[in-house]
């Protein structure tokens, strides 16, 4: 064991200053060195910045920003240099370590601490009652798992989740391997962060993707970026808003959070943002209330309606439900409608009336946005209005337009498309029989707040986790803890020490993985695998690094493991052959999965493929009508009532998801801690939360409460009436039952909360 130089911090004294107002430059490329250089060293971390979102080099394990075809030398961001970095650290995690740290002390670390520690190594295992994991043979655990699932009465009593770092490969084999078993219980990550989108574009457009590719943003003439931050959780995305910028597209930034990188970006690609002043990229900010954004969409479609700034021939020739759209609108009065979304949105009518100029100016618009719109209850008419809107103007299905669902972790698309989902439709299901020659499950599965319900109700009793920190990512962590503990069984296979290897069931695995950086060597030579980026583009990954250890498994060659032992050498499925050769999963994928023909052969071209994309390429909606559809969409949104705020959870700069790089937020201007709220000055003047006092944040929902302990106020300017803080650290204050409608979302961005004394600092 290497022993990482790091304590864990207390996290509950954070030093605050002043907010930035710029984004990127030297800040960044200094941050990037430095991590590297901390974590897998100068001669590990630097060839791998330069084999990073290359051709013929491995996909950035962070979020899914596609790369362009003229690449830069270094085309990467500061936060994916932290997410290489972290992933080749030189730091082990072996069985001494195990010996070393009972689980009482690592579940009274925090997920940073935790996360520090360095590499899994070897396959371990917690017995029953035991205070410590032990080491364990790669044969021994995929015998565990095989006894305990075969003594589930049913199949359904299993889940398996899948976080969006998995390749497709071993998503492809994940998902054969659960229907074989029995079960369509494939909750994943998405369920939480982007299901709301899939759900209303499915509904609307008939494919669940964005309909752009980055020359279409390149190409627009007005890019809305709506409930996203993407100079933090998608920085490379600067990038291409400042090439649009610079070929004179307007840019409207709609959030409750000023954020640097919309503000100005100082591109660390090009002299002119190393040396200069960068470039303003938002040419119209709208300081939305958190929730607002259904009325403003909707708002903004019946005053497209009331000028006739519509594209009548568009409408005419490829939609479906105009009429019963435009008689919603018609209805009422302007002047009332008006005024409500003033009230709802917390803008005035004069920066409604400026964005509403501003589309109707544009003749190629792009929508984008993240998880600042899909966690809301009302998150699906919400996306459902933003293709209203772009269907009223014909921008979809035409170069420089259409909508841009951004999506956060590298590969959660590719997931996907390859079967992970509880729900795929009869024609994949039919497709996978045959080439399998089995009858997959129908019934639906479970999705992610659906499978904490059943573990927390006894119907599911082994959770096995490809990848991801389920415990850490997921709402109303009380709730989830207690439903994990329920589990005869859990098993999670990792890269790194997480918070979810502390919370178990009566018994818990840990399975060592490979990661995008490490050289996957199988019985026929070296392998890659292919990903999925947020615009439907798949191409190769190949690591370059030697794996820190020998017991160190690829994903497939788990999942075939994990097969052989639980369906038996007769099953069928050559998985022994899959493990040997990635070409072979990839011929069988070619065959059950649209789009992939001669998969092996395009996946080895220089950039990869586009899949196809039927309203892009062809103006076609396969959707019930064949058209695309129009929606009424009755506007609401979240009230926190007298003496609450709304709360939204988001990330840190020092941060991926659940993963913690440090306990830094360079552009918000906090320090050395995580636990703050963010609360507009004058709300904090009405309620008394004096900047820099101490408060517990209680969220209520239907008469019940939960509480997160000992947050600093920071004086910020968001949005009146609104707050904002890190998760996880707030993901306790998510109710589980809280969700939006149609995609079971959780609903992390409306929290409603109310602020009480200080109870005292709490072990994260």
């Amino acid at each position: 064991m290497t022993e990482a130089p790091i304590d864990d911090p207390a996290q509950d004294a954070p030093e605050v200053g002043r907010p930035k107002d710029r984004a990127a430059g030297m800040p960044a490329v200094a941050s990037s060195l430095r991590f590297v250089g901390s974590q897998a060293g100068v001669r590990r971390g630097l060839p791998l910045l330069r084999a990073i979102n290359q051709v013929g080099g491995f996909d950035c394990p962070g979020c899914a920003w596609p790369e362009p075809g003229h690449r830069h030398p270094a085309e990467f961001c500061e936060n994916g240099a932290k997410a290489v970095a972290e992933e080749a650290t030189r730091l082990t995690v072996g069985p001494e370590f195990f010996a070393a740290h009972s689980m009482d002390e690592l579940s009274g670390r925090s997920g940073y601490w935790l996360g520090q520690q360095g590499r899994l190594t070897h396959p371990m295992h917690l017995a029953e009652g035991a205070s410590h994991y032990t080491p364990v043979t790669w044969d021994e655990a995929f015998a565990l798992i095989a006894e305990e699932l075969a003594s589930l009465d049913a199949p359904d009593g299993a889940a398996f989740y899948t976080s969006g770092r998995t390749g497709n490969e071993a998503a492809f084999l994940y998902q054969l391997f659960a229907r074989r078993f029995g079960t369509n219980n494939l909750p994943d990550c998405s369920n939480m962060c982007h299901e709301s989108s899939g759900a209303a574009l499915s509904e609307t457009i008939g494919i669940g993707k964005g309909s752009v590719a980055l020359e279409d943003l390149w190409a627009a003439d007005l890019v809305i970026v709506a409930g996203q931050n993407p100079g933090t959780n998608h920085p490379r995305m600067l990038t291409a808003l400042e090439k649009a910028k610079r070929a004179g597209a307007k840019i409207v930034t709609v959030n409750p959070l000023p954020e640097a990188g919309m503000r100005r970006f100082k591109n660390p690609q090009a002299a002119r943002g190393l040396a200069g002043p960068g470039t303003e990229l938002t040419d119209l900010f709208l300081q939305i209330r958190v929730g607002g954004d259904l009325a403003l969409f909707s708002v903004l479609g019946r005053l497209l309606l009331r000028a006739g700034a519509i594209d009548r021939d568009f409408i005419e020739r490829y939609t479906h439900g105009f009429d019963a759209l435009a008689a919603h609108h018609a209805a009422g009065d302007d002047a009332a409608a008006m005024a409500d979304a003033e009230r709802r949105t917390g803008l005035s009518a004069v920066e409604i009336e400026r964005l509403l100029a501003m589309i109707s100016a544009s003749e190629k618009t792009v929508v984008c946005w993240a998880m600042g719109l899909t966690q809301h209850r009302h998150a699906v008419p919400t996306i459902r209005e933003i293709v209203n809107l772009l269907l009223l103007r014909g921008d979809i299905g035409k170069p420089g337009a259409g909508v841009c669902p951004v999506r956060g972790h590298s590969n959660v698309q590719g997931d996907r498309t390859m079967g992970i989902w509880e729900r795929m439709p009869d024609r994949f299901l039919d497709a996978l029989g045959t080439e399998f020659d089995f009858a997959p499950p129908r019934d639906p599965g479970h999705d992610t707040v659906d499978t904490i319900r059943a573990m927390r109700d006894g119907r599911v009793g082994v959770f096995f986790a490809m990848g991801g920190n389920f415990v850490a990512a997921t709402p109303d962590t009380e709730a989830t803890e207690a439903a994990m503990r329920r589990c005869r069984l859990t098993v999670h296979v990792s890269t790194k020490l997480n918070r979810s290897h502390v919370v178990t069931g009566a018994r818990a695995l840990i399975l060592p993985a490979l990661g995008r950086t490490d050289v996957d060597l199988q019985a026929s030579g070296e392998q890659f695998v292919t990903v999925e980026d947020s615009m439907g583009v798949v191409h190769a990954s190949s690591g370059k690094v030697p794996p820190l250890g020998e017991q160190m498994r690829s994903e497939v060659a788990i999942v075939c493991g994990l097969a052989r032992a639980v369906l038996g050498d007769d099953d069928g499925v050559p998985w022994e052959d899959f493990t040997a050769d990635y070409d072979l999963i990839r011929d069988r994928i070619e065959r059950v999965v649209p789009g992939f023909e001669d998969y092996n052969a395009r996946a080895r071209e220089a950039g990869g493929f586009a899949l196809p994309h039927a309203p892009r390429d062809e103006r076609a909606f396969p959707t019930a009508t064949g058209k695309a559809n129009f929606t009424v969409n009755p506007v609401t949104s979240p009230e926190a009532g007298e003496g609450r705020l709304l709360l939204q959870t988001l990330r840190s700069h020092d941060q991926f998801n659940t993963t913690i790089y440090g306990l830094d937020d360079r552009y918000r201007g906090i320090r050395h801690g995580r636990r703050v709220v963010l609360v507009h000055p004058e709300d904090a003047a009405e309620l008394g939360l004096a900047d820099g006092a101490y408060c517990d944040l209680v969220s209520e929902w239907k008469g019940t409460e939960r509480r997160a302990p000992h947050f600093k106020v920071v004086h910020y300017p968001t949005a009146r009436g609104c707050a904002a803080a890190y998760y996880p650290e707030t993901n306790v204050l998510v109710p589980l039952d809280s969700v939006a409608e149609t995609s079971n979302t959780p609903t992390s961005k409306s929290i409603v909360v109310r602020f009480e004394a200080d109870s005292g600092p709490a072990a994260d």
